[in-house]
This record gives structure tokens, C-alpha cells and sequence, in this order.
């Protein structure tokens, strides 16, 4: 027995699925087959039961499974206060954001690279499914996502922390006509194109407003900001995001005279989460735990 088996078996006990497992472990199903087949061999006790609808423990294997996930926490617990006793901690830190608050995490990130040189980071700005996919898949360790409707029921995989409530706003030229009213209606979105930036909870939203209120003129979608700005400038058209993403100090809005921001009026517009999503077991490490500290220190200064 070894603790790539006891990882093993608590993972296909969480998907009942030796390929998934396997995938989510980066194994070939085969070599993940073999070691569990070793296993049983060696305490002579069948740990599953593989049948067409997945591979589900055993009873004497249950009981197993849930002292392997204990041993693993134990281990895992070892593991990081050891390299607490180490004068440099070291290891590997996976980040995900939602485009716009990359400003907030370079700036926490500096600080912490400072005081633990010997940690490797990594971060990439994707879309809130994105997030969750490679979360899932470990490839991610901490990601910043916008909790829409479409993502809540999958959201028990994971330990999330709201940081905020955040709700979209309209973002366009000074010069339309649009900025002389108190917010932006319904029929305004009707009459105006749109440039969107490319990010799944803003598609979403598109799509929900067309089916309850009818077509928008969707001019285009890019993940490009300064051909956002470009079409805002010359008033081709008007933009929706996130207001964390506007109003935080990204790169949108880019201290533009030209460009303002101005409330919706529009009843799907309700507030929705914005916060920290990360596997449930990468939640105890001391890595994360320190940055995640720094982060909300980084928050409550922004919020001041």
C-alpha cells in the first residue's frame, strides 16, 4: 500500500468513475486499474463494484475509502507544517480571474512573491465556467468568480467565499444622448449596439435579456479591451460589465474623459456573488490560506 493508492481510491469514490478519476489524477485508466486491483490483492477485500453505471464502493470498501481520506488529511497536514519549520516556504500557487480585477492580483501577488521568493506563481484571466472547469480538474488552485445563475448548482463542489455582491452597469461615450438620463432602460439596450467583452456571465446575461425582452444589436464580442474602448470612443456603440470591473481601476475604463458609466434599469440586472472558488482540498493549504489572507487585507485597503 502507498499513498498514490489511498489518493486513488478516494477519488474514484468521489465520481464513481474510474475514467473521470483518472483524468482529474492525470493516470491512464489502465494504470489507475492496476494499482486498485493491486490493492485488493494485497489486503484480500474487494474495495468496488464496476458495473456499466460507474464504480461504486463497496460497504467493507466505504469504510476504508473514509479512513484513506483521513490519512490523506493527516499526511497533507504533515506535509505543510513541516515546511512551516523551513526558514523559505516553497511550493506552487494556480490562479484564475475573471477579466478586469488582474490590477488587484498584481498587486497582492507582488507583495507575496517578496516574502516567499521560493514560491511559484502562476495566474491566467479566463471566464467564471473556465475557472470552475480547471478548479475541478486541478489545474487551478484559487479562482475569482462572478456566481450567476447558470454556475449555482454546481457551486457545492467547491468552498466559496463571497467577497462582494457586484451587478453589471452600462459603459459608453459621454456624448450619447443616453448619458443625460438617470440610467439606461430597457429599450435603450433595444435601439443602441452592443460591444460586449468575451466572458461567459455577460453572454449569459445577452441571452436572457433576449429572451424576455427581445433582439439586441450585438455589434461584436472580443476579449480585446482597447477595441472595446476604440468603439466606445467613437460612439459605434454602448458596453455592459461588471461594475467591480469599471469602477475597481482596471484597464476598461483607463482614466478615459471620453467614457462614463451609468446604472441599468433592468430587472434581470440583480446582484450576484463575487468570490474566491477553490477545490475543497486545496482549501487547507497554507500557501493558499496566506495568500487568501493577504487578498481580503488587499480588499478592505481598496474598499477604504
Amino acid at each position: 500500500m502507498n499513498i498514490d493508492q489511498l489518493t486513488y481510491i478516494v477519488e474514484i469514490a468521489k465520481t464513481n468513475s474510474l475514467s473521470t478519476a483518472a483524468r482529474n489524477l492525470f493516470v491512464s485508466v489502465p494504470a489507475l486499474s492496476q494499482a486498485i486491483s493491486n490493492l485488493e490483492s494485497e489486503f484480500d477485500v474487494e474495495l468496488f463494484e464496476r458495473s456499466r453505471n460507474g464504480t461504486f464502493p463497496t460497504a467493507e470498501g466505504l469504510a476504508l475509502i473514509q479512513k484513506a481520506a483521513i490519512i490523506l488529511e493527516q499526511i497533507h497536514a504533515f506535509k505543510e507544517e513541516a515546511r512551516s519549520y523551513s526558514n523559505t516556504m516553497s511550493g506552487e500557487l494556480r490562479i484564475a480571474t475573471i477579466p478586469g480585477p488582474m490590477y488587484l492580483l498584481v498587486k497582492t501577488l507582488a507583495g507575496f512573491k517578496r516574502d516567499f521568493p521560493n514560491v511559484r506563481i502562476e495566474i491566467s484571466e479566463k471566464s467564471s465556467q473556465e475557472i470552475m472547469s480547471d478548479i475541478r480538474q486541478h489545474k487551478v488552485d484559487l479562482g475569482l468568480i462572478v456566481l450567476y445563475e447558470d454556475l449555482r448548482s454546481s457551486i457545492d463542489e467547491f468552498e466559496f467565499t463571497k467577497v462582494m455582491d457586484t451587478k453589471l452597469v452600462c459603459f459608453l461615450n459621454r456624448n450619447n444622448r443616453l448619458s443625460l438620463q438617470k440610467s439606461v432602460s430597457i429599450e435603450d439596450f433595444q435601439r443602441y449596439p452592443l460591444v460586449l467583452y468575451k466572458e461567459d456571465y455577460l453572454g449569459w446575461f445577452i441571452e436572457k435579456f433576449g429572451r424576455q425582452y427581445g433582439h439586441v444589436d450585438l455589434l461584436f464580442t472580443t476579449n480585446n479591451s482597447a477595441a472595446i474602448r476604440g468603439a466606445l470612443r467613437e460612439e459605434m456603440a454602448i458596453s455592459v460589465g461588471v461594475d467591480y470591473t469599471f469602477l475597481k481601476g482596471s484597464e476598461y475604463l483607463s482614466n478615459d474623459p471620453e467614457l462614463i458609466i451609468m446604472d441599468m434599469d433592468v430587472p434581470i440586472n440583480r446582484p450576484v456573488p463575487l468570490g474566491w472558488a477553490m477545490h475543497h482540498n486545496a482549501a487547507k493549504s497554507r500557501i493558499l490560506k496566506l495568500f487568501i489572507n493577504r487578498l481580503k487585507l488587499q480588499l478592505m485597503q481598496d474598499e477604504s
